[in-house]
């Protein structure tokens, strides 16, 4: 089971990172509820989509560093490379806790933090 959940996500990451929203969706339970700690809380894969429009209109390209899984959960750690606000490149740090059911996504608590540089 460890592995199959881990492949799930990893599938559905290549979704998003190829531009595939729809691809990503297909991966995901119609009542999803994609939580981003600290900011807002997104319920059902319409709320999802019409989020990814805008926040993926240019696919992030991420890097998952570790994939943690165990029952129905899957934690990725990783960064991102996105855009910021004014279209600068923008690094963050991110620890995704997924839990699935019936092999589909169906909650996520994303902990997502902008990386420090250092002089």
């Amino acid at each position: 089971m460890h592995g199959s959940n881990k492949s799930v996500l990893l599938q559905a990451n290549e979704a998003i990172v190829a531009g595939d929203n729809e691809g990503f969706l297909s991966h995901c339970t119609e009542d999803i509820r994609w939580t981003t700690v600290g900011e807002s809380t997104l319920e059902g894969k319409e709320a999802v989509r019409q989020w990814m429009k805008t926040a993926y209109a240019t696919p992030p390209r991420f890097t998952v560093d570790r994939l943690i899984a165990e029952d129905d959960m899957v934690v990725a750690l990783g960064t991102i490379m996105g855009e910021g606000d004014g279209g600068e490149p923008t690094q963050l740090a991110y620890s995704d806790v997924w839990r699935l059911r019936d092999r589909k996504l169906a909650e996520l608590n994303a902990f997502v933090l902008p990386t420090v540089r250092r002089s």
